[in-house]
């Protein structure tokens, strides 16, 4: 056998191989042939094959270098074999010979003989015109040699075909049958039933044997005869004999052919095609004399008249076929069943879910509606008896061939949309209609239909597309709060959960930026869109398509405002969506240049042909929003794309002089305003001050006179506002605040030009504005008509808080003139206003608008989306709500901004304005927030309406500060004040990381307010202390002694948690320059995404976990003396909010605090040794080990930043076994989570894994800080029945002390005998613990002789049902046990030998 050549041998191994195969001489193989010519004509076969030359490759004759290959060889004709050609033979004659000149063919005409042909007059039809041929046609009359010719040619060639080999024959004037209907051959057969198919006719000829494959030109007549010799030869055949053959026949078929020529669909077809032909035209016609009338029979009828039921009603059609019809001849049912009657509706309810449709407006439809036909609700397959269109039909339509449909599709789902995120659709429905939308698909549909050539295909896309991506009232919602306090800072509209992987967490943030990158950049667009709606779009080049669309598509007005909604939708997901739109080529330019223009034809009211070359108000909120996201891309666009002439124009003239309609000049002219002002936030476009400054002097006279128009036009409101909030940035950047270098900065590669701006410029704006603020507040106790004004008093409010800020900032001015024009204002304005009842209406009224005190506000819209972020809110749009217009929320928080800055730079005022936090509705307002109750689910509403409410408690608290700072004898409600502080710095989110910072720094380790140090708190909480049971502890190292020692260390304390409770210094940074105003520090008005709030829920006990991750890091550590501190400010701080502030406890589990008390044990081997230490990780214990707190203590339940609580109990255990040398503390610790109620995991960890840890386990009874609850039977002893529940926070079962003589009761009640109540305490080791004292008790009793306490001393006592193991206990000990215990053997025998052991009567 020869090996095959492997790869890696070389042509000296090949060659080895060819000489081996031709020694052995074996057959190839393969067998070369050569073919013959081309042609084949005169190929000669009986030449003999070539004979088999094989090739040998050698290479002696093969020369040194390979030839070259340019210029190719010449290539030769070689004859091929069959056809060789003549040696000797001329060329030309031979080309003459085969040349077929024009003069061969003229010299041969011959004209045909037409003497004997017959000519046929054509056959009147009676009608104007031929009929004419369908193609459906073409299969039946089909000739065999039809080559490549087409439909009409060959119809032709068979209509002559027919005229020449038919005689004319005599018409028949009976009206010509229906396509499809039978002859009489084939209908009486049926009829007869058992006779034979040539009973009564004969056949009209033969139909197997046709004659096609002969070559004689009489085929047809061969044909005929074959076919009469079997008819011949049938007759004379007896019927018996007949069917004898037939069976035979059968048989020696496949069973399968015969199967397929008795199928019904076969027989239709060969009927069908007998029908055809009989009905051609020259074709042969029946005459038909029977007086029965024939029933056609159509082709999607069975054939088989046995299978009908004679009972069934025949289809009853709307309109009678008519001969007439073209090509109608043939009725076919099936596709005739949408002419009938539509089926009858049901009308009873049912409890199946029902297929959810809609009509063209979007409104959901219900099941039993009845809807009349016209109004083409019924034009689809599935119940077609029920009216609209399901989603999956609109989705099918969108992909039809008619643009109209893909129109009325698209058109339809953007209103079932838009209904479907207002929320009209409520729980009619199962599940998500977007949810469903966009995982079929719907997403890139409605990308694809942009792309369509219909411009009303791409005018419905866009209308969907903005149903998609914008939320109805989230626009307004934002603008309308836009002049609200910090109300231009907005959280991005982008997904809060990234799909991560799990080990992301694990990594660097450089690594992970660094490995994420590409890999965004590589994921498809589908991907992308599942975790993010936007990220998706964006990747399809979708801006580049709506560019196109704007510029030279020039679309209707309202596809110009669909796709600006959409523009500004996009902008606001984040800075780097943003940044993609302005960067996208022509964009920006186009929007500028056509929807921006410096001059237009005038615009009259109504709807405009076209919004090219005319100003838009949602252009300039594009730029506006824009310019939110970033400095630098407000930068950009105030210098690249010519804003500063733009905004000039279109402010330099009032509303009523442009040429607009009023409310598009009003919106245009607001939201230059406001784009002007989010540039001045940045400290930007300030040159523009000295050349607008009469247009703003003119608008602001012009304030009070539209104030006092009535009604007052909301969009004069927002102007108005917006004017002011323009100013109050304004006034900000004359402040002479420097700003510092920071390369980590957002906006480091602007650079920070000090404003252009004096003071002597904005001085002149405070006479005006307060007018106008007087002139708001005569409107306060009329309810109507200042929920008419809007945001304007919050503006005029603002103002004068930038405007007093800025002033005080001023070192060139004498502090007096602020400091009198500050008690002018407050003596004729603020302090009157604190007086009048309607201003008592606003603080009474927080409750009920307060997302905090009102969850249901906040609930998640059902068409919410992950993906999809939106402002969606079931009840934000209320009138009672924090947005509605009956909110006191945004004018207080502005008067507590004016309040804080009065009483910051004028001190003496800070005692007159702190009486506004006197006011009872704010007192109730605090209660009710602190009440437990559930927290809002963190939604994008929710987070953005949360943190306006938290301006407002911030800026009440920072006053209460400031008023107990400088009178802290006439400081009220502090405590509660204090509480809302605490509950505040865990509630914040991202973005206020200036308010944490400053809570932490001015209000929460403030002496003042912790009234208790003063008021009797440190002997209450000794006294309560010594009310415990079995409380032997000394006074000086009592509880009030600890507390009193924490309140001295409050500034050691407060440096401790600003250490632990850092936040992120570019995110404090960015938060210090908004809220200070310090303008050209600001790197946008983008806060960061709130996954979740600033500080944890456990921040108190932050520096223990952080010394805990710490210590389990072998690299890190730190000096003895820094851990020590650490802890003992952490536990003291621990123990004052135990103490006094249990409240700001209450969303940490008791299990979580027990876990973090825990962590001081296992940091190292000698903080837990410490003596004030262990004096306050006692006390905390104490408090842990009351009996309220103890039935809340659930370690089976997961807790929050721990991943397995037995985890950490062995890993306790273990350490308790190494380095705690049986201290008393850690041994209760040890002794805490191993009582009945809980896992028995746990205490498998001690009796089975760590039996070792007994040993150590040496605590004293006076050491155990676990009392049994209220409800447990050991309490009163004497006077519980044996019908009481078993104790679960106990070691033995109750069922075990039952079993004892009521005799023993009184010794189990006793402070002795509470060992028993210790949880899950084995006997060993109570042998160990207890031994001391059980030797002084037995010593001391007299019941029993001590021979006869070792008489009934038991072998060994054991419990493996709780994992205990197995140990044994020395005689001694353990008679000294029983002879207190059991007095007597009977007593004895009634119980198991461990008390641990739970008997058949035990709950456990």
């Amino acid at each position: 056998m020869l090996s095959r050549p492997k790869p890696g041998e070389s042509e000296v191994d090949l060659l080895r191989f060819q000489s081996q195969f031709l020694a052995t001489g074996a057959a190839p193989a393969v067998q070369l042939v050569k073919k013959g010519s081309r042609g084949g004509g005169n190929t000669n076969l009986d030449q003999p094959l070539l004979q088999d030359h094989r090739d040998v490759v050698t290479l002696d004759n093969l020369p040194d270098s390979p030839p070259a290959l340019v210029p190719a060889p010449p290539k030769r004709a070689r004859p091929s074999p069959g056809c060789p050609l003549p040696e000797h033979e001329d060329p030309e004659e031979r080309l003459n010979r085969h040349d077929q000149h024009i003069t061969a063919v003229l010299t041969k005409i011959i004209e045909r003989d037409t003497s004997s042909v017959a000519v046929n007059l054509p056959v009147p039809s009676g009608v104007a015109f031929p009929p004419v041929f369908h193609r459906s046609q073409e299969r039946q009359g089909k000739s065999a040699t039809s080559g490549k010719r087409s439909i009409f040619a060959q119809e032709i060639a068979a209509k002559r075909t027919s005229e020449t080999s038919v005689p004319p024959v005599r018409e028949v004037s009976t009206p010509d049958p229906p396509d499809g209907a039978a002859s009489c051959e084939a209908l009486t057969p049926r009829k007869q039933g058992s006779q034979l198919p040539w009973g009564s006719c004969g056949f009209q000829g033969p139909h197997l044997v046709t004659g096609k494959g002969l070559g004689s030109k009489n085929a047809e007549q061969e044909a005929q005869t074959i076919h009469e010799e079997n008819i011949a030869k049938l007759h004379a055949m007896a019927p018996e004999e007949i069917l004898r053959e037939q069976q035979q026949l059968l048989a020696q078929l496949d069973p399968s052919l015969v199967a397929f020529l008795r199928s019904p669909s076969h027989t239709h077809e060969q009927a069908g095609e007998k029908t055809t032909e009989e009905q051609r035209p020259g074709g042969p016609s029946v005459e038909v004399t029977g007086e029965e009338p024939i029933v056609p029979t159509f082709a999607s009828e069975p054939r088989q008249e046995d299978d009908l039921d004679p009972g069934a009603p025949a289809l009853a059609l709307p309109v009678t076929p008519d001969k007439e019809w073209v090509h109608m001849d043939t009725v076919e049912l099936e596709k005739l069943h949408w002419t009938q009657d539509l089926p009858p509706l049901r009308k009873k309810r049912t409890q199946e879910r029902m297929q959810a449709r809609f009509n063209l407006q979007g409104e959901l439809l219900a099941p039993d509606v009845d809807l009349p036909t016209h109004l083409g609700l019924h034009h689809h397959g599935e119940e077609a008896e029920r009216a609209g269109y399901s989603l999956q039909e609109l989705f099918h339509l969108t992909r039809s061939q008619v643009s109209q449909q893909r129109a009325l599709a698209l058109h339809v789902l953007a209103q079932v949309i838009g209904r479907a995120q207002a929320g009209e659709f409520g729980d009619r429905l199962v599940g998500s209609v977007l949810r469903l939308l966009l995982d079929a698909g719907f997403l890139f549909l409605l990308r694809f239909s942009l792309d369509d050539r219909v411009d009303g295909v791409i005018a419905a896309a866009v209308r969907a597309l903005r149903a998609l991506l914008v939320a109805p009232g989230d626009e307004e919602l934002l603008d309308s709060t836009f002049s609200w306090y910090r109300g231009a800072l907005v959280f991005p509209l982008m997904p809060s959960q990234e799909d991560d992987d799990e080990d992301e967490d694990e990594e660097p943030p450089a690594e992970k930026i660094k490995r994420k990158s590409p890999e965004q950049g590589n994921r498809p667009p589908s991907d992308l869109a599942r975790h993010d709606v936007i990220k998706g779009l964006l990747a399809t080049n979708l801006l580049p398509r709506l560019r196109y669309l704007l510029e030279v598509t020039c679309p209707a007005p309202s596809v110009v405002l669909d796709i600006l909604a959409v523009l500004i939708r996009l902008a606001r997901h984040s800075l780097e969506s943003a940044t993609r739109v302005l960067e996208c080529p022509r964009l920006i330019e186009t929007v500028v240049r056509e929807f921006l223009p410096t001059s237009w034809y005038p615009v009259r009211a109504g709807p405009a042909p076209s919004l090219h070359r005319v100003p838009c108000a949602a252009a300039m909120k594009l730029l506006r929003v824009l310019a939110s996201a970033g400095r630098n891309i407000a930068a950009r666009l105030l210098s690249s794309f010519d804003l500063r002439s733009r905004l000039s124009r279109f402010l330099a003239e009032a509303p009523q002089e442009m040429a607009l309609p009023l409310e598009e000049a009003e919106a245009l002219s607001s939201e230059a305003f406001r784009l002007w002002a989010v540039a001045a936030s940045y400290g930007q476009g300030a040159d523009l001050y000295r050349e607008l400054y009469p247009v703003l002097m003119r608008a602001l006279q012009a304030v009070p006179e539209e104030l006092s128009t009535q009604p007052a036009r909301p969009l004069s409101m927002q102007r108005i506002a917006s004017l002011l909030t323009l100013l109050a940035q304004l006034t900000l950047a004359t402040s002479s605040t420097t700003p510092e270098p920071s390369s980590d900065s957002a906006g480091a590669s602007v650079s920070a030009t000090p404003s252009s701006i004096t003071w002597t410029q904005v001085s002149g704006l405070q006479p005006l504005v307060e007018p106008c603020l007087r002139q708001t507040l005569k409107l306060l106790p009329r309810p109507e008509m200042w929920q008419a004004l809007g945001p304007v008093p919050t503006a005029c409010l603002l103002f004068l808080d930038a405007y007093y800020q800025a002033w005080s900032q001023q070192p060139s001015l004498c502090p007096g003139d602020w400091l009198q024009d500050m008690e002018r204002l407050s003596e004729s304005l603020l302090l009157p206003l604190l007086h009048t009842p309607t201003l008592g209406s606003l603080w009474d009224s927080l409750r009920s608008c307060s997302p905090l005190c009102n969850p249901q506000f906040c609930v998640r819209a059902p068409e919410a989306l992950p993906s999809l972020v939106s402002l969606g809110s079931t009840g934000g749009r209320l009138s009672l709500s924090l947005a509605g217009s009956a909110s006191p929320f945004p004018f207080l928080t502005a008067l507590l901004c004016l309040f804080n800055t009065l009483a910051r730079i004028h001190k003496g005022l800070c005692d007159q304005l702190a009486a506004i936090l006197a006011a009872p509705g704010l007192q109730n307002y605090f209660l009710q927030c602190l009440a437990p109750m559930a927290a809002p689910h963190l939604t994008p509403f929710s987070a953005w309406a949360l943190r306006h409410e938290y301006h407002l408690q911030y800026l009440a608290l920072i006053l209460a500060q400031k008023a107990a700072t400088v009178q802290p004898d006439l400081a009220i409600n502090t405590a509660l004040h204090h509480s809302l502080v605490l509950a505040l710095l865990s509630r914040l989110l991202p973005g206020s990381e200036h308010l944490a910072h400053e809570l932490l720094l001015s209000c929460v380790f403030r002496l003042e307010f912790l009234p208790e140090r003063a008021s009797g708190g440190l002997e209450a909480a000794d006294f309560s202390d010594r009310l415990s049971l079995g409380n032997n502890k000394d006074s000086g190292c009592g509880r009030g002694a600890l507390l009193a020692q924490a309140c001295q260390d409050l500034p050691s304390i407060r440096s401790c948690y600003l250490t632990h409770c850092s936040l992120a210094r570019a995110s404090l940074l960015a938060s210090q320059a908004s809220y200070r105003g310090e303008l050209q520090r600001v790197p946008g008005l983008l806060l960061p995404v709130p996954k979740e709030p600033l500080l944890p829920t456990d921040w108190p006990f932050l520096p223990l976990i952080h010394l805990y991750h710490q210590a389990a890091d072998t690299s890190l550590g730190l000096p003895p003396a820094d851990t020590i501190g650490t802890a003992l400010r952490a536990l003291q701080w621990v123990l004052v909010l135990e103490s006094w502030r249990p409240q700001a406890l209450w969303a940490v589990p008791p299990a979580a605090r027990l876990a973090r008390l825990m962590c001081v044990f296992l940091v190292d081997s000698e903080l837990f040794r410490e003596t004030p230490v262990q004096h306050l990780v006692a006390a905390l214990l104490a408090r842990l080990c009351q009996p309220q707190v103890l039935l809340d203590l659930k370690l089976d339940c997961p807790l929050p930043g721990l991943a397995s609580f037995p985890d950490l109990y062995a890993s306790f255990l273990e350490h308790f076994e190494a380095v705690s040398y049986g201290d008393h503390l850690f041994g209760a610790l040890v002794l805490l989570p191993l009582q009945r109620r809980f896992s028995v995991t746990l205490r498998l960890a001690l009796f089975g894994e760590h039996v070792g840890a007994l040993r150590a386990l040496g605590l004293p009874l006076t050491q155990v800080t676990i009392r049994p609850p209220p409800c447990c039977p050991m309490i009163n002893i004497p006077t519980v029945s044996r019908s009481h529940s078993p104790c679960h926070s106990c070691l033995c079962p109750w069922s075990a002390i039952q079993s004892l003589p009521k005799t023993t009761w009184p010794f189990f009640s006793s402070t002795s005998g509470l060992w028993l109540l210790v949880p899950s305490l084995h006997v060993g080791a109570l042998c160990s613990m207890l031994w001391p004292w059980l030797m002084s008790t037995a010593s001391s009793s007299p019941r029993t002789p001590r021979a006869q306490r070792r008489s009934r001393l038991p072998a060994e006592a054991c419990c493996r049902k709780l994992g205990c193991w197995q140990m044994r206990v020395s005689g001694s000990t353990f008679s000294t046990i029983s002879s207190l215990i059991l007095p007597s053997q009977k007593a004895l025998s009634s119980i198991p030998s461990c008390p641990l052991c739970v008997s058949s009567t035990s709950s456990d």
